[in-house]
């Protein structure tokens, strides 16, 4: 079975992803300790006063906080701050969240962004990691310098594949970051569809988190079925939605002159059918040194910075034409 429902909480799911769905952030010392990812969200009651106020985050305290106008606050990064500044005066501007600038509050300095769920009753949610890989090149020859043994990545490794590492990396009980980075990738459909389904969260709050069994187009539509529940409407409001992104990226100067790592795209739509998709999260995305434009539709080759980021939305796309041909022949 590839969807399981998990009410109350899901673990494993980005941090990302608390912001972009409007939410309000309230801690908790909740985490069970055998959960392999350190993010947490706890199903809340809806607020009278907002209906964006319900599924929070624990662990990563100080990440994210509310301002009294409903923007959500995400601690302070340089790189995603230059980029959304560029992207505001860029094409893609209708696709990413309204940057209002910065704020400080005590000690820390925050991004102001938009509540993506403004608007909308009881969202239902998936985040897609786009590209065919979720690390900078940096990270990976840093990795490769350092190439210190860390338990904490061979226990997730085995939790998710006993049979993953090797007899050495058994032996020692550690496998390298850079074997991590990797592994991680190759054993998800970023390597093969140029994305990964993180998470979705449906309307009464029950949640999937595992999609590491998703490699090929007819699973990714099973997804996409799943997830909408077969509301043609909403297929066709998403597919809309990519079709207008991918003319967007065509002309966008920061799309060409940016390596975009970890990004994801958001969907994220409700009962009355009103459908989204936005570009979230830019932490790693990095101009290229010599503003030589990247293709971003071909496989990444180690040096040329290419992140595939093109291949996963083609996937998208096609998978999402699936769909909605299942249901015309339904």
């Amino acid at each position: 079975m590839l969807f399981k429902n998990y009410t109350a909480y899901w673990d494993r799911f980005h941090t990302h992803f608390v912001w972009h769905v409007g939410i309000k952030i309230i801690c908790t010392s909740l985490v069970p300790q055998s959960r392999t990812w350190k993010t947490y969200l706890t199903m809340m009651h809806w607020s009278m006063r907002r209906q964006s106020s319900w599924v929070q985050l624990a662990g990563h305290q100080g990440t994210f906080q509310l301002s009294e106008g409903g923007e959500v606050l995400k601690l302070y990064s340089e790189v995603e701050a230059k980029c959304l500044d560029c992207l505001m005066r860029d094409p893609l501007r209708p696709f990413v969240p309204q940057y209002h600038g910065l704020v400080t509050k005590g000690d820390h300095g925050y991004i102001r962004l938009e509540d993506l769920l403004s608007g909308l009753r009881k969202p239902v949610i998936m985040d897609c990691k786009m590209g065919v890989r979720t690390y900078q090149e940096g990270e990976l020859i840093k990795a490769r310098t350092k190439a210190t043994l860390r338990s904490d990545m061979y226990q997730k490794m085995v939790e998710i594949d006993p049979s993953a590492p090797s007899a050495e990396e058994h032996e020692q009980r550690g496998v390298t970051k850079c074997r991590y980075l990797q592994w991680r990738d190759t054993n998800s459909s970023t390597s093969t569809l140029g994305f990964r389904i993180e998470g979705v969260m449906m309307e009464d709050g029950s949640v999937q988190r595992d999609f590491r069994k998703i490699r090929t187009f007819a699973q990714v539509t099973e997804a996409f079925l799943f997830f909408t529940r077969r509301q043609l409407e909403i297929l066709k409001a998403y597919h809309s939605r990519l079709l207008a992104l991918s003319d967007a990226l065509k002309n966008s100067i920061f799309f060409r002159t940016h390596e975009v790592i970890g990004s994801s795209l958001l969907f994220v739509h409700d009962h009355s059918s009103k459908a989204s998709v936005w570009m979230i999260d830019f932490a790693k995305t990095t101009p290229v040194p010599d503003a030589s434009p990247l293709r971003h539709n071909i496989p990444w080759a180690e040096g040329s910075r290419e992140d595939g980021y093109l291949i996963g939305l083609t996937s998208l796309i096609t998978s999402l034409s699936q769909a909605i041909m299942a249901l015309h022949f339904y």
